[in-house]
């Protein structure tokens, strides 16, 4: 085992060996592996496992004993994690076409695959894969960016100050989108202004290095905060340079353009006029880059939402929204109200709890149950969390598990649901 030489040395044998590992268990033969270390585990113990399936390199931060036959094969460094930022940002600098940062509150997954449905539909577009968002999967999506790459979408989650910021450092945008500043990983931000400046540490990074910003003009708050950025592109239900407003098709979110599109109708398979600004974003990513209009339309009408992202499915007779990928106040709120107005009979609100929320999070929850009192559904269904210390007259169970006996116990047919809640609640278990 050596100690690295440089990150140049390392990229050189990256280029070699392209494709980046961190878990033994997806490792293909050639693979770089790199050893990283988390809370409940260390990739240090496993860098053996790495070269015994076939791994090209590993990169550890420990001493690690392993057979001489290795030893030409293992490079030790400082701290892996850092290094593996450190390589992403070199491959970053080989690249001079657009690199688009995405992060938001709410809905910055979907946005992310629509703007690059939209881009791929005319370029080579590489982009993060599902939500590899964090420390670790922004730079192992850099460093899938090919040669031939066109175009790059990157997604760029966080919970706390100076994380967006970090991951700019190598990720370097030259263009940039926030969709919105809610309730979202309170605990950690602080408060609604917490998250504004943590979110906003992308903006803060384009206007510092002379980028672009794509907006939705409806929200005063963002368009403050992209204040002093070279160029900002607009977009929005009554300004901007692209403009529409939302209609529901059986549920669905139908898109009528105003302004700035020559297609007057998009009619996507996405539930909820709360996607709007999502679909906004990618038709005015699209435009801003060229893409021919009928390419940005068929690009939006055939994506399909997947991963319990507002899938809309058939189940035992019933049609079911299935949103249960995450959940904050904001992204809560939406999907109960629009729930609330959608034309359907004998509907069912089954909500999970809410993560992250820190000493707000039981007054979160109260409030929306004071939101889920201004409708009317057959039956409201809560799960786990702080829903347990809240004042309701609704069924609740403690985990999702008790919530699927009773609803298999029910034998509902022709009815809607709708399925929220935090990932860690696992709301998507009652129908599985």
């Amino acid at each position: 085992m050596k100690q690295l030489p440089s990150i140049e040395f390392l990229y050189e044998i990256f280029k070699q060996h392209p494709q980046v590992q961190t878990d033994t268990r997806k490792l293909k033969a050639g693979d770089l592996y790199f050893a990283l270390k988390g809370p409940n585990f260390n990739g240090n113990l496993f860098a053996k496992n790495a070269l015994e399936a076939g791994a090209s390199y590993a990169i550890v931060d420990e001493e690690i004993i392993l057979d001489t036959k290795w030893k030409e094969q293992v490079f030790k460094v400082d701290d892996s994690l850092l290094c593996l930022q450190a390589l992403a940002k070199l491959h970053r600098t080989k690249f001079t076409i657009p690199f688009i940062g995405i992060t938001g509150s709410n809905g910055k997954t979907t946005t992310k695959e629509l703007v690059a449905a939209v881009l791929s539909s005319h370029f080579i577009t590489y982009t993060t894969v599902g939500n590899l968002n964090n420390h670790i999967g922004v730079p192992l999506t850099l460093l899938s960016v090919h040669a031939d790459a066109q175009m790059a979408v990157i997604e760029m989650g966080a919970n706390h100050l100076k994380e967006i910021e970090s991951y700019c450092t190598y990720a370097m945008p030259n263009f940039g989108l926030i969709t919105n500043c809610g309730k979202a990983h309170l605990e950690g931000f602080g408060s609604e202004d917490g998250v504004k400046k943590g979110k906003g540490e992308l903006f803060d990074y384009l206007r510092a290095n002379k980028g672009a910003a794509f907006i939705m003009s409806d929200y005063d708050y963002l368009v403050q905060m992209s204040e002093g950025i070279p160029e900002v592109i607009s977009y929005g239900t009554k300004t901007g340079i692209v403009q529409a407003v939302a209609h529901s098709n059986n549920g669905m979110l139908a898109v009528e353009f105003t302004k700035g599109f020559n297609i007057q109708h998009i009619q996507t398979q996405l539930v909820g006029d709360y996607n709007l600004p999502n679909v906004l974003a990618a038709v005015t990513i699209g435009m801003h880059f060229k893409v021919p209009a009928e390419k940005i339309k068929i690009a939006l009408e055939h994506y399909t939402p997947t991963n319990s992202r507002s899938q809309l499915m058939r189940w035992k007779e019933n049609d079911i929204i299935l949103d249960a990928y995450n959940a904050n106040p904001s992204s809560m709120k939406l999907a109960i109200e629009n729930f609330g107005k959608l034309q359907a009979p004998h509907k069912i609100l089954f909500l999970g709890g809410m993560r992250e929320l820190g000493k707000l999070s039981i007054a979160e929850h109260q409030e929306l149950i004071s939101i889920i009192e201004q409708f009317t559904f057959e039956k409201v269904i809560l799960v786990g969390g702080d829903f347990k210390a809240c004042k309701h007259p609704y069924i609740y169970f403690e985990d999702a598990l008790l919530a699927k006996d009773w609803l298999n116990q029910q034998n509902f047919k022709g009815h809607c649901f709708l399925i929220k809640g935090s990932r860690g609640i696992q709301m998507e278990q009652l129908i599985a």
